[in-house]
């Protein structure tokens, strides 16, 4: 067995379980929590500062052979740079590679061929305003970015995937681009993900479908149908 680690939210009730449904029966899942209740700035700070890397300690004893940091918006929240060294410390902790959900989404827009992106997520506008700021420093134009405005993290997940289906279509209506990103962890995006592509005929990455699959390609996989 492969052992695919997570570090999330204390919060986080999505990832596993997007997790756990798509990964290959050769691979296991095991989640370490980094204290976090609500998407603010705030409270993402304290997650970071404090949270983060004794959580990674404690991954680190299962001896991974990867890593997930499964946090998009605290992966935008201090830029790129700071990102790349987190995970790279959390890497020297768990002796594992590490995959940024935030890296991950930029690479599969990439790989998706699209220069211009309607971004949707759940987050109140200023961590939106952090992940579109993101996107557009890894050279992407984005026409939209649009939130539901939703800092608890269970109400997060508690959106229906219909709603995220609704809310996507609505915005993307506005401002028409490449691709769709969906940015959440905790955000039920990626069941909604092929009925949003078949209506706008346009790819649509979600934070744990690009995650999953970068961790997966460290182990020579993919993720399975669910």
């Amino acid at each position: 067995m492969k052992r695919l680690g997570i570090l999330l939210p204390s919060s986080g009730t999505v990832q596993e379980v997007d997790f756990y449904r798509r990964v290959p029966a050769e691979v296991s899942v095991h989640s370490a929590r980094m204290r976090l209740t609500r998407a603010t700035e705030d409270d993402e700070v304290r997650m970071l500062d404090a949270h983060t890397m004794p959580a990674a300690e404690d991954l680190a004893t299962i001896h991974p052979d990867v890593v997930v940091f499964s946090c998009t918006s605290a992966g935008a929240l201090r830029g790129r740079a700071y990102d790349a060294s987190l995970c790279a410390d959390i890497g020297r902790v768990t002796g594992a590679p590490v995959v940024s959900t935030l890296t991950a989404v930029g690479d599969a827009l990439r790989a998706a061929g699209a220069r211009s992106v309607a971004l949707v997520t759940p987050y109140p506008e200023p961590i939106t305003r952090h992940v579109r700021a993101s996107l557009e420093a890894e050279g992407f134009r984005v026409t939209a970015a649009a939130g539901l405005g939703l800092a608890d993290s269970l109400d997060i997940a508690a959106v229906e995937p219909a709603d995220i289906q609704r809310f996507a279509v609505e915005i993307f209506g506005r401002a028409p681009a490449d691709a769709v990103c969906l940015a959440c962890c905790t955000f039920r995006a990626y069941d909604a993900r092929d009925e949003i592509q078949r209506v706008l005929g346009v790819p649509v990455v979600t934070s744990n479908q690009a995650a999953l699959t970068a961790a997966l390609r460290h182990l020579r996989l993919a993720p399975v149908a669910d």
